[in-house]
């Protein structure tokens, strides 16, 4: 210290003597082998940490510039003064007790406490203190290093609060909420999306969706993802297992871009892509509508019915008066010729019952109600099948007919009516579950199974009934020919209707010969047709 400037000394007493007590061997001013006494002095001065140095009993010897700047004290206000000073009350007794057994055991601690700001405002400091030590292995003094953190500290609790937040928001949404990476793993999901894993024995739920989503979407998947644009209500029905029932549900997703935030990233910004998806479980709405427009369909099917019953009726009486019909007209054309005076009478009088019953039947034929034409449009059969089977339901429950039907994943539309199809369709399963009921089989079985080709859909309806006998096979497409026992209230004009329906898709139906467990019709439609105009 002997070659240190008056000038220098002057104005670093604080810290000069200090140094000189603790370690006057270090430092030579000039020296080429030892630390410059003024380089040490301004690296304490201008480093950007608070320090100070205390005697053993924590009485300040010095501080720095830093120090005079985080607690708003000059170095004349606190010299002489003990370090608690700084210290607030609000810091737990229990770790400034911690603080001076490490520190008195001569190990450095490091920790966090409230300290007081000279205007009286606390602040967060980050703590470090080192016992040093002389020769003999006593403490002679501490070293102190802190710095305020206030600002660190409620970035990082906004940050930890804003994560909870959004956290929280999502647990509580109705709606199952899931975050995914490009590579489809999950980042963040919420409790009624960790229901979903129980609820729909699939896996990773997300994962299922996301395979629906694409193979539904195709190229618009991609387009969606690389412009970060979302998607909204698509909807997919998933099939329930053993005692899980049939679930709907309505997906929505969004990307969006963060950016990175590790050290890779801080000369480089990098970003990775996220999707939020969203699951929402419309099972109820579903079955409402559907229950609406089963409503729907079963009045629009029972007019139709209602109508074509008048109509076979009508059609079914005029049948009957025209056979008697004709052979009245065969005796008058008979007794014509004969041009005998003794069978004038019975002419006039056959002539008047001609007369009479064409009046009858003009009269039957204007009663005769129209059936309006029905638009042809693309239509599924699967669903078509659906709806029928939806009618039908009660019928097959209440009586323990087993239904076997798997609909056709990718089934091509087909031009039709979708009423004339459901009314053919109907009609056929209607026959399939009379003559199931009507047999003495012990099983009792409906089968639908539907294949396509690159021209033509093909629908078969086999049912475990009795099966109808080879010789009346080419009769019940006939008018009013019936297989019922009689006394039956069907006229027997239903599968002359279903015929016509067919006939009017350019159709084919028929019954299969070489099946002999009950019966099966055959229906088959071209995919690829001229154009149909509206069809009765």
């Amino acid at each position: 210290m002997k070659k240190t400037s008056l000038r220098f000394l002057q104005a670093h007493t604080n810290l000069a003597s200090v140094i000189d007590e603790l370690t006057p061997e270090l430092f030579t001013e000039g020296s080429s082998d030892k630390t410059p006494y003024s380089l040490f002095v301004e690296t304490v001065e201008q480093v950007p940490i608070a320090i100070s140095i205390t005697d053993k009993k924590a009485k300040i010897l010095y501080v720095n510039e830093e120090f005079s700047r985080v607690t708003g004290y000059q170095p004349a206000e606190v010299l002489g003064e003990n370090e608690a000073l700084l210290s607030d009350k609000a810091t737990p007794r229990a770790l400034y007790h911690e603080l001076w057994h490490t520190i008195n055991h001569k190990k450095i601690w490091r920790g966090t406490l409230f300290n007081r700001h000279k205007s009286g405002q606390r602040y967060l400091a980050e703590l470090t203190i080192a016992p040093i030590v002389n020769e003999q292995g006593r403490i002679t003094h501490f070293i102190g290093m802190h710095r305020d953190i206030t600002q660190a500290y409620e970035a990082e609790k906004k940050a930890v609060n804003q994560k909870l937040l959004i956290e929280s928001v999502i647990n509580s949404s109705p709606l199952a909420m899931v975050v995914l990476d490009i590579q489809d793993k999950v980042i963040l999901d919420n409790h009624m999306y960790k229901a979903l894993i129980s609820d729909l024995d699939k896996g990773e739920p997300a994962s299922y969706f996301l395979d629906k989503l694409r193979e539904e979407m195709g190229d618009l998947w991609s387009q969606l993802q690389s412009n970060e644009q979302g998607f909204t209500n698509r909807e997919f029905r998933v099939d329930g297992k053993g005692h899980r029932r049939t679930r709907w549900f309505s997906c929505a997703g969004n990307w969006f871009v963060e950016n990175e935030v590790n050290a890779d990233a801080f000369f480089e910004a990098t970003s990775k892509q996220y999707l939020i998806l969203t699951i929402t479980d419309i099972t109820r709405q579903r079955l409402q509508m559907e229950e609406l427009h089963l409503q729907t369909l079963k009045t629009v099917i029972a007019e139709d019915e209602r109508v074509r019953s008048i109509r076979e009726t009508l059609l079914g009486a005029m049948h009957q008066i025209q056979m008697p019909m004709n052979q009245i007209r065969a005796a008058e054309h008979i007794l014509r010729h004969k041009k005998d005076d003794q069978n004038s009478g019975l002419l006039l009088i056959l002539q008047h019952i001609q007369q009479s019953g064409e009046v009858a039947v003009t009269t039957m034929q204007k009663c005769i109600p129209e059936i309006l034409q029905a638009a042809v449009i693309p239509v599924n059969l699967n669903q078509i099948l659906h709806d029928v089977l939806l009618l039908s339901d009660q019928r097959i429950l209440s009586n323990g007919i087993d239904v076997h039907w798997q609909p056709l994943p990718a089934l091509a539309t087909m031009l039709g009516s979708e009423n004339r199809l459901r009314i053919l369709f109907k009609q056929l399963i209607d026959n399939a579950i009379d003559a199931v009921l009507a047999s003495d089989r012990g099983e009792q079985r409906l089968t639908i199974a539907m294949e396509t080709d690159a021209e033509l859909i093909y629908v078969s309806i086999e049912d475990s009934g009795a099966g109808i006998p080879l010789a009346k096979r080419a009769k019940v497409f006939e008018p009013f020919y019936t297989t019922r026992p009689m006394g039956s209230n069907k006229a027997g004009m239903g599968l002359v209707m279903a015929k016509e329906i067919v006939n009017q898709h350019q159709g084919f139906i028929e019954i299969d010969p070489d099946y002999d467990q009950g019966c099966r019709f055959k229906i088959s439609f071209p995919l690829h047709r001229q154009a149909l105009k509206g069809m009765a």
